[in-house]
């Protein structure tokens, strides 16, 4: 016997049929799922953390202030 998944736009479907209450709760449970450590991820971002901080000893990256930045975004 073969189990079939559903599809995403089944279980979004189906999840839009729920009350209110209990499609805030199936939101709660999918973000705190996808708030989970990821090691290789994490592991990722410290070697490009370390690699940044690395050329901006070696002058080959240049930093900006932060006004300068948010002085963009008005």
């Amino acid at each position: 016997m073969e189990i079939r998944m559903a599809s995403p736009n089944e279980i979004l479907k189906e999840a839009l049929a729920l009350k209110p209450a209990q499609q805030a709760d199936l939101i709660d449970k999918l973000l705190s799922n996808l708030d989970k450590p990821d090691h290789e991820i994490d592991q990722l971002w410290a070697e490009e953390a370390e690699s940044r901080i690395d050329a901006y000893e070696q002058g080959k990256l240049k930093s900006v202030s932060l006004g300068i930045v948010l002085e963009k975004y008005k």
